[in-house]
């Protein structure tokens, strides 16, 4: 079970850090020399700690980063140039911000600006060595200032890697869903599909099987005719009603070549507009008499949803009708169906 710590919550547990070097930095006032300097970098550490703390804004977080380093800097200048000479590291708090840069840069870091926090707490290591040798590091609390960036820095690299891959994963299992839901509607489809097919077809399987496949002339046609019908439930998908199926097999009936071309467009069509277009659709069909009609779907982004077009031409074709030839035939029916309800024009050659 994940447990979300409370932001306000680590702010509360960084201020409560920062307020201790605080105290610690005023019981050492009367250690020094010039006071007046050490007043000063409390006032800076509480100023930086503070805005650090509270500031969110992210337009001015690398300002406020930038800052922190310059007092970490400043802080180790100001208290340590105003202890005096003989004074023995380590007996007292009197080197308070060694810790408090520690503390400033690992907010500086949690802030995700692991480089700066970096050269702030180097710029402690260095002046530290300068002021009281290599081997005060360890007396002086520096390495554990180092330290501390150190797992702040682990810290936030696991972090952000955890919180790239939650989002990974959480990508992942969403196209994971939207991938299923599109197979369970696929598979729906081709359920709904055979299932009308099987109801189109089984009653002349049937026959064929029980005339043991000697069939009339007028059967034949029909066999032509179903084979025609269930190209139509694949091609031609949602521009079917049964209004429109009752049309299409007259007009093929009459000797008509129809075809139905569903590209898409019409899926997410409300209700009323469908059936609008279907009725108009069948209209078409009904006053026409073309040779061949083309029926197709058009593109989301066009206002026409469907295109009607009737071609009259000479020739024979395979149920011994007229059919169109590509290069003989003329206009009979051309009618563009509207996406939303309007008029509907239609234009007969």
């Amino acid at each position: 079970m994940n447990i979300a710590v409370p932001k306000f919550a680590i702010i509360a547990l960084g201020a409560v850090f920062s307020a201790y070097q605080l105290v610690l930095a005023a019981s050492s006032l009367p250690v020094g020399n010039r006071p007046g300097q050490v007043v000063l970098a409390m006032v800076l550490y509480a100023v930086a700690t503070i805005v650090s703390l509270a500031v969110v804004d992210r337009r001015f977080t690398p300002w406020i980063a930038s800052a922190n380093v310059l007092v970490a800097i400043l802080l180790p200048v100001l208290v340590a140039t105003q202890l005096p000479e003989d004074h023995e590291i380590g007996s007292d708090y009197s080197t308070w911000h060694v810790a408090a840069v520690g503390v400033l840069m690992v907010i500086t870091s949690a802030r995700g600006f692991q480089l700066l926090a970096w050269i702030g707490v180097g710029t402690l290591v260095v002046q530290s060595v300068l002021w009281a040798g290599v081997g005060s590091l360890g007396s002086l609390g520096v390495i554990g200032s180092v330290l501390w960036v150190g797992v702040s820095h682990m810290l936030q690299r696991s972090l952000a890697k955890a919180e790239r891959d939650a989002k990974a994963y959480s990508v992942a299992e969403r196209e994971a869903a939207e991938w299923r839901t599109a197979q369970e509607a696929h598979l729906s489809e081709r359920r709904t599909r055979l299932g009308q097919t099987a109801r189109m077809a089984l009653p002349m399987l049937r026959h064929i099987v029980a005339s043991e496949a000697v069939l009339t002339p007028g059967q034949q046609r029909e066999c032509i005719y179903l084979e025609a019908a269930i190209r139509d439930e694949i091609r031609g998908r949602t521009l079917l009603d049964d209004a429109v199926r009752e049309q299409v097999m007259a007009a093929r009936r009459r000797g008509a070549t129809v075809t139905l071309l569903d590209e898409g467009g019409l899926d997410d069509l409300p209700p009323e507009e469908s059936e609008r277009i279907h009725r108009e659709i069948a209209a078409a069909m009904r006053s026409s008499d073309a040779d061949t009609i083309i029926v197709r779907t058009v593109a989301d982004e066009s206002d026409v949803a469907v295109t009607v077009v009737g071609l009259m031409a000479s020739g024979v074709n395979l149920l011994g009708h007229s059919d169109a030839d590509a290069d003989d035939s003329e206009v009979a029916l051309w009618l563009e169906i509207p996406r939303s309800a309007a008029d509907v024009v239609v234009q007969e050659g």
